[in-house]
């Protein structure tokens, strides 16, 4: 157990922070500490009492503080703010090593970016309407638990479900060596390896997105049996989908379709189909393996015909089909001498750009490479990167030119 630990558990522990407006940083801090010993008290204020023994946070330009000039980076380039640097020294004692860093990069380094430099995070300004409004008479000190509160509340639900995650990353891999292993002793036809039966409900997409494994099939808590198409990899589409003229029926309009007696329901959206039976279920996969050829789809995105030969070649992508999108037009522009703005609303450019990346993911595109110049192209990858899409675009290294996706984050 580390030091700062047994700081924080001992009997009468303290902790300190700052005062006044309150941020999802200290915030967060206070709710960690509050977690690993619900009994520490907590006091704020505008200056570290000189004869404080405790934890001091956020304040005070010390272990925990991050407002000094040489405050630490993290090596991506994110800087530490309080949260970050409590959960450096505490994020192992919880959730383990591998967890914890995973954590750090998916939960605190956003909110610790958001301290620093005010990127929009829209957690970070739950937290912040927690203060008082600017006229409200009192202080802040109320206002600051209860952020606490509903910090230390989200907390454990995210510890929770890390802690699920990986049981479950631990389960599937369970049910898919069982599976080969019946495969291999001729319990389960080797026709049948793209489809996983999960004797419970696992959660399991992201973690079977890097298999062979098209669609799995689980009891339902209603009754019957539930049967889910899996993403490819890096990718908003299935590796296969229900035929389309089964999505949105029931019943007996969905018997008729599909031919399987037993067929239940299949959501329009197809992600979901339902069946009375496993026998039926394990039928709807199948005929829906057969019947799926569905080419894969790249969206061109401001390149030519030199972009699309090379879009071509790309591995694990035979027979794509490549959809060209030419760049939109110049808007009407306010010109002040070599100065430009945009002519349109806010509101009117946000709709202009919706309705580009709307009419590219109508698509339904496995990437999107993109080329051209910055005021048309950035405003799409942007909003192609929120959405998880895969984007690429064209590089040069030594006299070739390859094709580079942009990494996650970008």
């Amino acid at each position: 157990m580390n030091q700062l630990l047994n700081e924080i558990r001992k009997k009468d522990a303290k902790a300190f922070t700052h005062g006044g407006k309150f941020h999802a940083d200290d915030v967060f801090s206070a709710a960690l500490l509050l977690y690993l010993n619900p009994e520490i008290q907590i006091s704020r204020g505008n200056q570290v009492p000189e004869d404080f023994d405790g934890i001091v946070f956020d304040i005070g330009r010390g272990a925990y503080d991050h407002h000094q000039k040489d405050s630490r980076i993290r090596e991506n380039g994110v800087p530490y703010a309080a949260f970050g640097l409590l959960w450096e020294a505490l994020g192992a004692e919880i959730l383990g090593e591998e967890l914890a860093l995973s954590f750090d990069e998916t939960f605190v380094q956003p909110l610790d970016n958001n301290d620093n430099t005010g990127e929009k995070n829209e957690l970070a300004s739950l937290i912040g309407n927690f203060n008082p409004a600017w006229d409200a008479e009192g202080g802040t000190d109320e206002a600051f638990f209860q952020a606490v509160s509903v910090a230390g509340m989200i907390l454990e639900n995210k510890f929770e479900r890390c802690r699920g995650n990986e049981r479950a990353d631990r389960r599937v891999e369970e049910i898919l060596a069982e599976q080969e292993r019946a495969i291999k002793a001729g319990k389960i036809p080797a026709e049948n390896r793209q489809i996983l039966i999960l004797p419970e409900f696992v959660p399991c997409q992201k973690h079977l997105s890097e298999t062979e494994i098209a669609f799995v099939i689980f009891p339902s808590n209603r009754g019957g049996y539930c049967i889910q198409p899996q993403k490819r990899e890096y990718s908003l589409n299935y590796k296969c989908s229900f035929p389309p003229a089964w999505l949105g029926l029931e019943n007996e309009e969905l018997e008729a379709a599909s031919g399987i007696a037993g067929a239940v329901f299949c959501h329009k959206g197809g992600f979901l189909m339902t069946t009375e039976t496993l026998e039926e279920a394990v039928q709807a996969a199948k005929i829906s393996l057969a019947e799926f050829h569905e080419a894969p789809v790249l969206v061109n995105f401001g390149g030519g015909e030199e972009a699309e030969a090379l879009l071509q070649k790309l591995p694990g992508l035979t027979g794509v089909k490549i959809v060209r999108m030419a760049l939109p037009e110049l808007p009407e522009l306010n010109e002040d001498g070599i100065f430009t703005e945009v002519a349109m609303e806010k509101q009117e450019w946000k709709n202009r750009i919706k309705a580009q990346v709307k009419a590219i993911l109508k698509e339904k595109p496995e990437a999107v490479y993109v080329e051209g110049e910055v005021f048309y192209t950035y405003p799409v990858v942007h909003a192609l990167r929120k959405k998880h899409v895969p984007v690429l675009t064209m590089i040069k290294k030594e006299e070739r030119k390859l094709l580079i996706k942009i990494p996650s984050g970008s």
